[in-house]
Order: C-alpha cells, then structure tokens, then sequence
C-alpha cells in the first residue's frame, strides 16, 4: 500500500512584506518622478528670467530670486510655465466683441509719424521676410514671439537687464486684448538690450528683421515700444498714461515765469555714454546756464524714489535730453514736462521721436559745441520767453497726443504691415511655450504685479487708426527740414558770438 506523500507546507512571508515592496516601489517611482519634474523645471525658461544667461552682446549679473527656497521656486516654475494658460479666463479669438463703435472713427488717420513704419519695413519691400531671415536673425536675438490665432507663443534664447523681456512680452498681451481677433499671425524675434546690431554695410544683401527698442539710420533694427510703456518697476515709474497725468500736473504747480532760468539734466552719466561724460562739463549755472545732476540709483532706492520722481523735476524752464548707452526712454518724460527740451543731436531712434519738429517740439542742441550750443538755447529762451513756452508745450502736447491708445494703435500697424512681408506661415516653434496674461502675473513678484495690472489693456471700442500710404518723398522733405532747421539755428548762434 503506497503512502500518500504528505503536502509540504511552504513557508509563508512576513504579513509586513508586500506593503514594505509596495511602499519601497511607490517611494522609487515618487523620487524618479520627483526628480523628472526637478529637471524640468530647471530646464524650463521664463520670462522672469529663470534658467537664461544674459546676453552674450550685453553681459550684465546673472538673476537671482532671494527670498524663496529652491523648491517653491521650481513649483512657481511649473505652475506658472504649464498649468496657469490652462485657466486662462480671457481667450484670444475673434468672437470677443468689442464695445460699440465710434461711427467718427473710420475717418481718424494715423499720426504723420507712423508713415516711418513703411520706412522701417522697407528693405525686406521686394524680397519678402522668409524663414531663413529669422533663422538667421535668432543669432542677435534674446527671445522670439509668435502669434498664432490670436495666442502669444514665446521661445527664450537669452535674459534680459531687470524686466524688461517680461515687460514688453505683456505689451504684446495687451495688444492682444485691445484689438481682439484683429492682429495677425505673425513670427518676430526681439533683442531687448539697447544698441541695434544688424549693419547696413555687414548685411546689406541680406538684412535681417530684428525687433529693438530703437535704431540708426546704419542699421535694420526695427524700433518697437520700450518696455517702460507699460512701467519700470525698477525705478518706480508708473505705466505711460498715468505717468504723463503725473508729470503734467507737476509741471504746472509753477508758471513759466518762477520756473529756474536754466537748464537742467539728472540721470547717470556712468553708462559709456561720451555725450553724458561731456555733459558733466556743462555744471555752471553762470557759464553755461545749466545744472547737471548726477543720478545714483543705489541712493534712491533706498529712499523710496522720492527725490528721482519725475513729476518734482519740472521747475526748470529748460531740461536736457542726453542719450545713454545707445537711447534713452527718459525723451518721453523730459518732454512731458512742458519745459523747453534741448535734445542733444541723436545717434539713435526710437519709435516716436522721428515725429518730432525742431522748432515746433524741441530746441536742437549740437553734440560737438555742447557746452555753448546749451548756453546759447537757454540764452535764446530767456529773450524770447512767449516763443520759448510754446515751443515747450508743443513738446508736452505731442506726448499727450501719444497716449496708450496710439501707441498700441503703431503695435499694430506695425505688426500687421510687417506679417503681410511674411513669405510663410507662422508656426508656434516646438520649443516654444505659451504666455497668457494668467501665465506672465504668475511669474511676476508683488512690485511688478502691481504695475502690469495697472496697465491691462481693454478691447477697443473702434479699431485702429487709418495707417496712411508709403511715401518715401514725404519722409525725405520732412529729414530735409529737420537738417534746414537745425543749420538755421546753427547759423544764428555763429551770428550771436561774432558779434
């Protein structure tokens, strides 16, 4: 009789086992994500300016975010990055209506400066800008902006100085909200530093369309809006608009007749600027009529901004403009104030000051007899104090008449006439992300916060301004002028010392 063998009993694992196994894969899968989502987040660009070396053409110190630990920022990062568009409560497209139209408004044309934007466009008039230019273009260039159905998609190559990429990617934001369904799919790369960098003689048989703050008449850099339209958070200046309302108010707390005889200038003359370093000469209220102020940024800040407030800084009958680096977004505030600008002649351009008539805006101040060419312009006003004022005002009303709305409606003109040269469709790059008003206040710390939601756009009750025709004898008559005038000026300061 065979034995039935007996059932060997297996030996049973610990009852604590499987929940260790599972808990020890969960923990691994927990750090391989954790460390995943670490390395995207520091591989992930912003427009605050995380994970982006400065420009290679303007080195300046890298950023740093104080005041945050590392993994609060990299959350900020992916939230802000990926998440924050998701909810975007305002969607760009062409069914958000406008208000209800002006009927006037059809027959409003553009201000005569716009005319420039023909001008600007001009070398790529006959070839077209085809994917190659920008192709090209990305080696000057800090950041590229693509529309695509009414959605801001923004590729970043480089950091730039303080805000300024943060501020002028809300520009296009904002011009996004002020003309829904309006702008057109377009691809453009920006450099947000201060000189132009593509030469008319270095590219000449192959310009490249560079976006930039201003220009030169060597150059193809194409001037768009600075950033400090919309606010400077770093020197506690207010979006344009409110700006100006401010400014202008100061201005006239003094008449024409108690404001100081002289001419004045306070800004930072340490910028590499030989125009600024020459200007220091010029100190002497007796011997040359003016006072210049050296401006210490590291000073003010600690003391709130008061003393560099620009509204406090028109009591002078006479304030000087001086380009820095390359331009300065100090013309706008200096000729907001109603004194006579003595404009030191310009090397650079920016978007607007083609507009102004010597004369008529600005008094002309020559870079090469600074001292006595000042002396002379302050002398002239003092005898001629009617004609002196206006010419001050006249300075004042163009910059009023250069509101918010005008300069989205030059945004716009410009854009639109610039996509028409497109020889391709715009695509969003891979590697670029999209920025939604949502996405860009996410990333913003508290100060800038406060001034990009001050300068939020509203859909336009009428659509932009009448661009007028291309017309290159125009722009030619109006340089002619400009030169005439300047030389009569010239010639009556000869005049006065001869005799």
């Amino acid at each position: 009789m065979v034995m039935p063998k007996k059932k060997r009993n297996m030996p049973r694992p610990p009852p604590h086992l499987l929940p260790c196994v599972a808990g020890l894969a969960f923990l691994s899968l927990a750090v391989l994500v954790l460390y995943k989502v670490d390395d995207i987040a520091a591989q992930t660009k912003t427009v605050a300016g995380d994970n982006l070396d400065p420009t290679p053409w303007h080195l300046f110190p890298p950023k740093t975010f104080s005041g945050e630990t590392r993994h609060s920022r990299l959350y900020k990062i992916l939230h802000c990055s990926y998440l924050a568009c998701s909810h975007s409560a305002y969607k760009y497209n062409p069914s958000v209506k406008r208000r209800r139209s002006d009927p006037d408004s059809a027959a409003r044309k553009c201000p005569e400066f716009f005319r420039w934007i023909h001008q600007d466009l001009e070398p790529w008039a006959r070839t077209g800008i085809s994917a190659g230019h920008l192709e090209e273009a990305r080696e000057f260039a800090a950041f590229r902006a693509v529309i695509v159905g009414g959605r801001l998609f923004v590729d970043l190559y480089y950091a730039c100085v303080q805000s300024r990429t943060m501020f002028t990617i809300w520009g296009l934001l904002q011009l996004l909200r002020r003309y829904p369904g309006m702008v057109p799919d377009v691809d453009m790369v920006f450099d947000c530093m201060d000189k132009p960098s593509i030469n008319g003689t270095e590219h000449g048989s192959f310009p490249l369309p560079l976006f930039r703050y201003c220009t030169t008449q060597a150059h193809f850099d194409i001037p768009f809006p600075d950033w400090s339209f919309w606010g400077w958070p770093e020197t506690n200046l207010n979006p344009w608009d409110e700006e100006f309302r401010d400014i202008k108010r100061g201005s006239e707390r003094t008449s024409w007749t108690k404001k100081h005889p002289r001419a004045y200038w306070k800004g930072n003359p340490d910028v590499d600027s030989p125009v600024r370093t020459e200007l220091l000469n010029c100190n002497h209220s007796r011997t040359w009529g003016a006072q210049i102020w050296r401006q210490d940024w590291t000073e003010e800040a600690k003391g709130g901004y008061e003393k560099s407030r620009l509204s406090n800084q028109c009591n002078n009958r006479y304030k000087i403009y001086a380009e820095g680096y390359a331009w300065s977004v100090s013309l706008k505030y200096i000729l907001s104030c109603g004194s006579l600008a003595l404009i030191i002649s310009p090397q650079y351009e920016d978007f607007f000051i083609r507009g102004l008539i010597p004369m008529k805006n600005y008094w002309p101040i020559s870079s090469t007899d600074l001292c006595p060419s000042i002396k002379y312009g302050v002398e002239w006003g003092n005898a001629h104090p009617s004609e002196a004022k206006a010419i001050g005002k006249g300075g004042q009303e163009f910059m009023e008449s250069l509101s918010m709305n005008r300069v989205y409606d030059y945004m716009f003109h410009l854009i639109n006439e610039y996509s028409k040269l497109q020889t391709f469709k715009p695509v969003r790059p891979s590697s670029a992300l999209e920025v939604c008003p949502e996405s860009l206040l996410c990333h913003a710390d508290s100060k800038q916060r406060k001034l990009l939601e001050k300068s939020t756009a509203h859909p336009s009750p009428n659509p932009p301004c009448s661009l007028q025709p291309p017309d290159s004898d125009i722009i030619k008559s109006w340089v002619q002028q400009r030169r005439k005038t300047i030389k009569d000026i010239e010639d009556m300061k000869l005049k006065t010392h001869t005799h």
